[in-house]
């Protein structure tokens, strides 16, 4: 009886032990800080829950022929929207040394994912081995006041508000992108009527079309013609209150019912004359860690997205009562 028990003692030791050695076990008490002051952290995880291991189309490393953007853009959006719940935008692609970078828009967050260069394997996040937020590509997170970027206005910006203001924000915008008509339509008028119009702020339009946007490019070379013109805002306005319907054929009948010269508009638009300006633009924005649209820099302190107007004031109101 005794050798009984002491075998039936042993038995639940070593069930004991395997059962330690194949639990992981989490302390979730600790991250729940984390989560109230960073609410997007549990879009992340669910995203991050689908896509940990080889995730969408193989398990190799990717080691095969660089696809494009657009391609390794279908792939991601068309896993992404079979397997969560809730849509799935694309806001932006872009292509790094030895990964593709794209930052999707889900449940109203930006959440930024990774791709193999050939399009076969998604990767939650990245983890920078030297500790550098550089290797993501990252200057700073949005709204960290502490690390300002010297955002350099070039020479022929356009420029909403008092030369004098004392809050300047710079956009890098795309006139398709649905984020940036999503800021356009809900929160520029706020920030015009708070800030811009009080003579508090000024508002830089830098361009960034994105390359899967087949318009985005004219769009910006129409809006570059009619600033020519002296009308840059007013055509800002038409793109993006028109962005389902852009087209050469359309700025050119807008430049019309915005009462430009259409002689001397057609022929800037026909010739590409802005596209060297367009391009040195995103270059720039590339340079200064701009991903994606719309990207903002207030005073230089970096905001993502198309976020509510509460974030913008929170911002300017910090940089005013300096």
């Amino acid at each position: 009886m005794d050798e009984e028990n002491s075998q039936e003692k042993e038995t639940t030791k070593k069930k004991e032990t395997t059962k330690k050695k194949d639990t992981i076990e989490i302390n979730f008490s600790k991250y729940l800080g984390r989560f109230r002051e960073n609410p997007w952290m549990v879009s992340s995880i669910v995203l991050g829950l689908l896509l940990i291991g080889a995730l969408v189309f193989g398990v190799n490393g990717g080691s095969g022929n660089v696809v494009s953007e657009k391609v390794v853009s279908d792939n991601v959006l068309n896993f992404l929207k079979s397997n969560v719940q809730g849509d799935v935008a694309l806001n932006s692609v872009s292509l790094k040394d030895s990964y593709y970078e794209l930052v999707v828009n889900y449940q109203g967050q930006d959440i930024p994912v990774y791709a193999t260069l050939d399009g076969k394997n998604l990767i939650a996040s990245l983890v920078p081995l030297d500790n550098s937020d550089s290797a993501n590509g990252n200057v700073q997170n949005a709204g960290d006041k502490s690390s300002k970027v010297d955002v350099q206005i070039p020479e022929g910006a356009h420029v909403k508000g008092g030369a004098n203001a004392p809050v300047t924000i710079v956009e890098f915008s795309d006139f398709q992108c649905p984020f940036c008509g999503k800021f356009y339509s809900e929160t520029l008028s706020q920030i015009e009527d708070n800030y811009i119009k009080t003579g508090k702020a000024k508002l830089v339009y830098m361009n960034f079309p994105l390359s899967f946007h087949e318009h985005a490019e004219s769009a910006a070379e129409a809006a570059e013609c009619a600033g020519e013109q002296g009308k840059f805002w007013e055509m800002h306005d038409k793109l993006f209150e028109n962005q389902d319907s852009l087209n050469v054929d359309n700025y050119k009948s807008w430049a019309v019912g915005l009462g430009l010269d259409s002689a001397k508009f057609n022929s800037c638009l026909d010739s590409g004359k802005y596209k060297s300006k367009i391009q040195d633009d995103e270059s720039y924005g590339q340079s200064i860690g701009v991903s994606g649209t719309p990207g903002f820099f207030i005073n230089g302190v970096r905001l993502e997205g198309a976020q509510p107007f509460s974030a913008f004031k929170q911002i300017i109101d910090g940089e005013l009562a300096k």
